[in-house]
Parts: C-alpha cells; sequence; structure tokens
C-alpha cells in the first residue's frame, strides 16, 4: 500500500473541502455532458468543430473520474492509502488523459488553420475519412504512450510507499524505486520531446492564422469566436502541464504542500470545467441549442 499525504494539512476542515471538491466534481460531468449530449442530439452541429469539443469534454470525464472519486473518499477517511495497482491505475487514466488533451488541442489548431487558411479547401480536406482516422490517432497514440510508461514502472521494486500528492503520479513513483531508473528517465525525456512537438505545431498554426486574420474582416470574427477560446484552453493547459512536469522532477519541499496541491490540480480542475463553458459561450451554434434545450425541457414541465 502507498500513503498519499498530500491531505495532511486539510484533516481540520476536511468536510467543507469534501463539499467544494464534490460541487466542482458534479459541476465538471454536468457541463461536459450537457455539451455531449447537445452535439450528438443535433445534427447541424455534426461538423469537424464541435466534433472536436465533444471528444474533449469526453476525454475530460475520463480524465476527473480517475482522480476525483478517490479524493472524495479520502476526504471522508482517516488513512489516505492506494493499493500499487490501484495507483498504477490512477497513474494510467490521469496521465494518459492529459496526453489525449493535447492530441485534440493540436487536431483542433489544425482544424482551425484549414478552416482560416484554406477556406476553400475546407470540406475537401475535412472530411468524415479524415476526422474518422483524427480522433483514433488523439486516442491511442496518448494511450499507448503511457502503456509503455506504466510497463517501465511496473518492473521496479520499490523500497517507499510515500508520496507527497493528493494523487499518484508517475515519477513520484518511480523515486520510491530501489535500482537505477535509467529506462524510466529516458523515457521521460523522450516524453518531454514529444510534448513540444504539438506546442511548435500550436503556435506554428497560429502564426498563420494570425496572418490570415489581418487580411480579412471575416477571418477576425472568425478567430474571435472559434480560435480565442481555442488558444486560451491551450496555453492553459501547457503551462499547468510545465508546471506539473517540472516540478515533480526538479522541485524541492520548500514551497508549502498547500500550494503545491492547488497547482498541481491547475489541469485536473480548470480544463474540464472551463473548456465546456468557454465553448459553450464562444460558439454561437452550440450556445443556441443549448439555450434551446433547456427552454425546450422547462417548457414541457411547465
Amino acid at each position: 500500500m502507498l500513503r498519499l499525504s498530500g491531505l495532511n494539512t486539510t484533516r481540520t476542515n476536511k468536510y467543507i473541502f469534501f463539499s467544494f471538491t464534490l460541487l466542482v466534481y458534479l459541476s465538471i460531468t454536468f457541463v461536459n455532458l450537457t455539451l455531449i449530449v447537445t452535439i450528438l442530439l443535433e445534427k447541424s452541429l455534426h461538423q469537424p468543430l464541435y466534433i472536436f469539443v465533444c471528444n474533449l469534454c469526453v476525454n475530460g470525464l475520463y480524465g476527473t473520474a480517475g482522480f476525483y472519486p478517490k479524493l472524495l473518499a479520502d476526504f471522508l477517511s482517516d488513512s489516505h492509502v492506494i493499493s500499487y495497482s490501484g495507483c498504477l491505475i490512477q497513474v494510467f487514466v490521469i496521465y494518459s488523459s492529459r496526453l489525449c488533451e493535447t492530441a485534440n488541442l493540436t487536431v483542433m489548431a489544425y482544424d482551425r488553420y484549414v478552416a482560416i487558411c484554406m477556406p476553400l479547401q475546407y470540406n475537401s480536406v475535412m472530411t468524415p475519412l479524415l476526422i474518422g482516422k483524427l480522433i483514433p490517432f488523439a486516442w491511442i497514440c496518448p494511450l499507448c504512450s503511457m502503456i509503455i510508461s506504466i510497463v517501465l514502472t511496473i518492473r521496479l521494486p520499490l523500497c517507499g510507499y510515500h508520496i507527497e500528492k493528493l494523487y499518484c503520479d508517475n515519477w513520484s513513483v518511480v523515486k520510491l524505486s530501489c535500482i537505477p531508473t535509467t529506462y524510466n528517465l529516458v523515457y521521460g525525456y523522450i516524453h518531454i520531446l514529444m510534448f513540444f512537438a504539438p506546442v511548435i505545431y500550436v503556435f506554428y498554426s497560429y502564426v498563420h492564422i494570425i496572418a490570415a486574420c489581418r487580411r480579412s474582416q471575416k477571418n477576425q470574427i472568425k478567430f474571435l469566436n472559434t480560435c480565442l477560446p481555442h488558444l486560451l484552453t491551450f496555453t492553459n493547459f501547457i503551462i499547468a502541464l510545465l508546471f506539473d512536469g517540472l516540478y515533480s522532477r526538479y522541485g524541492t519541499s520548500d514551497m508549502p504542500l498547500s500550494l503545491r496541491n492547488v497547482m498541481s490540480l491547475e489541469f485536473l480542475i480548470i480544463p474540464p470545467l472551463f473548456n465546456p463553458i468557454i465553448y459553450g459561450l464562444k460558439l454561437h451554434q452550440i450556445r443556441r441549442r443549448v439555450y434551446n434545450i433547456f427552454r425546450c425541457h422547462k417548457i414541457a414541465q411547465s
């Protein structure tokens, strides 16, 4: 059994934290399910951008399911422990989810690049066949990557059991090893290099998108409605991932535990909660459909 010490500072107010965390989790579930159901039910939203938004929401539910139920149980328990197999499952779900998020945001950047820089070829480029390849790609590659990472970790005998976080992360488990972790270290650096590839591509795409928007007022409106929420989402997510990854490897214990908890939770709270809200507010087609669904439901109840 492994012990998670991230909740050591919340023992006196655990019911307040439990209530707040439950509210956040219910909110994440509600807003993501609302957008998923809206996009699935409305045939007019069966377009590439909205399909990718739906995929983003599915991933948000997947990633948070690997974290919040365990955290809520820990708030009501005096022993914050997790089995080794449970820890590895949590590592797999949380980190495959964030890799899927990165891949999906990269695919969305490509979609926006084609829409603004190649508008006449958009329908011929973003075909159902291509979308049917991009979405599995955004899931299969991250899942395969995390399987390799878990295989490298599971072979390590552990000499410790103490993890100073609210959840299990791969590097914290690796640091408990009794033997050298050279393979894990090398694969970790490969992961970092692979992580920067989509980052470079997204910002390269936006250089061309912004250049195209300067020449057309129509493109400027399209940028504000569809590209700006994507760019804000991607930037926030990347900053959160960089902090979590770099601090896990190179951080010190000088930072207060409560502050470390808040910073490490950012990518588990902000993206899955605000992604559907941002897209639901900025994309008027989704906003109108959500409003119509709730309006019809209210009329039916009356």
